[in-house]
């Protein structure tokens, strides 16, 4: 089996990079530090774009999945679903991400799609 990072090196990491690209990132809620399940709310100027989770595929390797409403820009659904998951697993990581491309960016820096 291949070694992984926990579920808090890799948003360490991701923090990390993006800050030092100049955009922000924040830990909007807590999870499970070694194997919780992460969402990111990926944002560009503050417009957010896309939800995405870190998934594993049937080959065993990571993957950031879109998930959640169609319209993340819609405040009221997006929250509303970002709550529920929270609330149905309390280890899931939830981290905004306002960087540009930030989908693209959080593929880069954790090497996985």
């Amino acid at each position: 089996m291949t070694p992984r990072l926990t579920s808090r090196m890799t948003i360490d990491a991701l923090m990390r990079r993006v800050q030092a690209a100049g955009g922000f990132a924040t830990v909007l809620a807590k999870g499970d530090e070694t194997a919780g399940a992460i969402l990111l709310l990926c944002s560009e100027r503050g417009e957010p774009q896309v939800l995405l989770e870190r998934t594993i595929d049937l080959d065993g390797h990571y993957r950031w999945t879109p998930c959640g409403p169609q319209d993340v820009e819609s405040d009221g659904s997006r929250d509303s679903y970002m709550r529920r998951r929270r609330d149905s697993d309390p280890d899931l990581w939830l981290i905004e991400l306002d960087v540009a491309d930030a989908e693209r960016f959080a593929a880069e820096t954790t090497g996985f799609d």
